[in-house]
């Protein structure tokens, strides 16, 4: 499945730093989670988890497949994150939105 992907961003941000944060946060996303077409599925698996359990659910609340998504996608998102915005702390407060293309 394929998706888009936008970051939110400071205004003084250019749009060249902007694009090359997207794609900062793209390949570490993929690499991460292992493939492309595993971005979308994890990460509506992810929210539809986020939506029943809340940011921080305990782990004895979750199924084991249920953790496994969880901390799939945390630590993705925390690869993908630190990739694009580790040398540009002006972009600390950026928000990237996925969904689909």
């Amino acid at each position: 499945m394929s998706y888009r992907l936008r970051l939110y961003a400071y205004e003084d941000a250019s749009e060249g730093d902007l694009k090359a944060a997207e794609q900062r946060f793209r390949t570490a996303l993929e690499e991460s989670l292992g493939h492309e077409s595993l971005v979308l599925p994890v990460y509506t698996a992810y929210m539809r988890l986020v939506g029943i359990y809340g940011e921080s659910p305990g782990e004895d609340v979750l199924s084991a497949d249920e953790q496994e998504i969880f901390t799939q996608w945390q630590a993705a998102e925390l690869a993908a994150t630190t990739a694009a915005l580790g040398p540009h702390r002006y972009m600390g407060d950026a928000q990237f939105e996925i969904r689909p293309a």
